[in-house]
């Protein structure tokens, strides 16, 4: 009888309208802004465009995902945005000051990153250290150590191979959309078809039931953190190829773009709830978000108001979800 009293929306009761949001609301919202924006300006839809949005969210992406990984554990990282600047750093040191090639240099510069991921996962899994306090705080310190390392002064990197990592492509697609393609893929294969993946989801959802189950919670979390850093070294080198100059003051507010990614994804800062083709559309939101304002010419101090009000819908949004749920 109690189902015969719950109210109908769309031809769906709450619970079944409820999971339809959760499912496609993020997609509806994606194809409604664009319509919107296409309808205003035609251009916005133009496939120079379309392929103009993909290559910029592609950093982004890189980083919402390692991001995405920490927040469905229940922690969150923000060292992100400064990992960027050190692996820019470490470039233009190794390759702009001492002639080192580029391979050598990125894998130096990534395993670096991966390090500084792992050193969070470390203090947060062992010592049961906060997360925010903990990535709060390596934040600083890894923002200082680029500042040490370049002295405060940019570096140039204007080597054509160096270039090319941003600037060419494979056919008519850029590269950088290429990058994001190969790690949505792995990212989708990880989190969805592996056991590290049901670890996660496992720890997030109820850290002591998966205690019991025999997850080892340290691995888990520091295998995330360390995913986080590594994928931020990516998006580090992507960046320092884009600016053509290695710089310790990139990469700031990063963070917070990785954090609305992966919330209009569906990432739940509960815990336990994500999806990889979720962060993918979340990004693509915060890129038309960026792109559709530059097009109305909408002065960009607005821009950081619509992230800041978008976040907080999706938040609450996944609040009120959630204790639907319950």
């Amino acid at each position: 009888m109690a189902s015969k009293n719950k109210k109908k929306i769309l031809g769906m009761d709450q619970d079944q309208f409820s999971m339809f949001l959760g499912k496609y609301g993020i997609g509806i919202i994606l194809l409604g802004m664009v319509v919107i924006i296409a309808i205003v300006k035609p251009l916005f839809i133009k496939p120079n465009n379309l392929l103009n949005i993909f290559t910029q969210i592609s950093i982004n992406g890189l980083i919402a995902y390692g991001m995405c990984l920490a927040i469905t554990t229940g922690g969150i990282d923000l060292t992100v945005g400064a990992q960027l600047a050190l692996v820019s750093c470490i470039l233009g040191q190794l390759v702009g000051v001492k002639g080192w090639g580029l391979l050598p240099a990125c894998l130096v510069a990534l395993l670096v990153s991966g390090g500084f991921g792992f050193l969070n996962g470390l203090l947060i899994s062992k010592f049961n250290m906060f997360p925010f306090v903990v990535t709060l705080s390596t934040q600083l310190v890894v923002r200082s150590a680029a500042q040490i390392i370049s002295s405060g002064k940019a570096v140039s990197m204007a080597e054509p191979a160096f270039k090319a990592i941003y600037s060419g492509k494979f056919g008519v697609i850029p590269r950088p959309i290429i990058y994001l393609a190969v790690v949505v893929v792995i990212m989708y294969i990880v989190m969805h078809w592996t056991r590290f993946g049901r670890y996660v989801y496992a720890v997030g959802g109820n850290e002591h039931a998966a205690i019991a189950s025999g997850v080892s919670i340290f691995w888990t979390k520091t295998m995330c953190y360390t995913i986080s850093g590594i994928l931020a070294g990516l998006a580090g080198i992507i960046m320092t190829s884009k600016t053509g100059s290695a710089q310790s003051n990139i990469g700031i507010g990063y963070e917070t773009d990785a954090v609305a990614a992966c919330v209009l994804g569906g990432t739940s800062f509960a815990g336990g709830i994500s999806t990889a083709p979720g962060v993918l559309l979340g990004a693509i939101i915060i890129g038309c978000i960026y792109n559709g304002m530059n097009f109305l010419k909408i002065d960009s101090y607005y821009q950081s108001l619509a992230k800041g009000v978008v976040i907080i819908g999706a938040v609450l949004l996944d609040m009120v979800m959630n204790k639907k749920n319950r």
